[in-house]
């Protein structure tokens, strides 16, 4: 499983792995019961590896946040995202001390801490993943100008 091919489906729940690609869609394949479906063009899709927290410095990729989590946790699930909001913002700020408290709501952080589970629960390794694609790319461009 590649973290550049998970995404999220607005009005779906859980995440998805980008299988294939058709004319007119993508098709994904759940991660909590492995059924396969196409997302055509007018839904919106999210690529996980494209969302960023925001916090008092700069925003941070959500893969730094899940690696974050993953040390914190020794790689298993995360508190429960129905845990109360109080227990979700100290859970959080304890993962990302400088989380910026006012333009990341406790929705926002329900959803991250519910996805980090259902990676972890369909066996990402987060100490595994390196590199992300645009940083790949740099290092691919640099190999190549020499």
């Amino acid at each position: 499983m590649e973290f550049n091919k998970i995404i999220s489906v607005t009005a779906k729940p859980g995440l998805y792995q980008v299988v294939s690609q058709s004319k007119n869609a993508i098709i994904v394949e759940s991660l909590t019961d492995k059924k396969r479906l196409a997302v055509n063009a007018t839904q919106n899709v999210s690529l996980l590896e494209n969302i960023a927290i925001y916090t008092f410095e700069e925003d941070k990729p959500l893969l730094e946040v899940f690696k974050a989590m993953f040390e914190k946790t020794e790689g298993k699930e995360a508190i429960s995202h129905k845990e109360s909001s109080k227990k979700l913002e100290a859970f959080f700020a304890e993962v990302l001390p400088d989380y910026d408290d006012e333009r990341v709501y406790t929705s926002n952080i329900k959803k991250v801490i519910q996805w980090f589970n259902l990676l972890v629960k369909s066996g990402m390794d987060f100490s595994k993943i390196e590199a992300t694609s645009a940083e790949a790319n740099s290092e691919t461009t640099s190999e190549d100008s020499e």
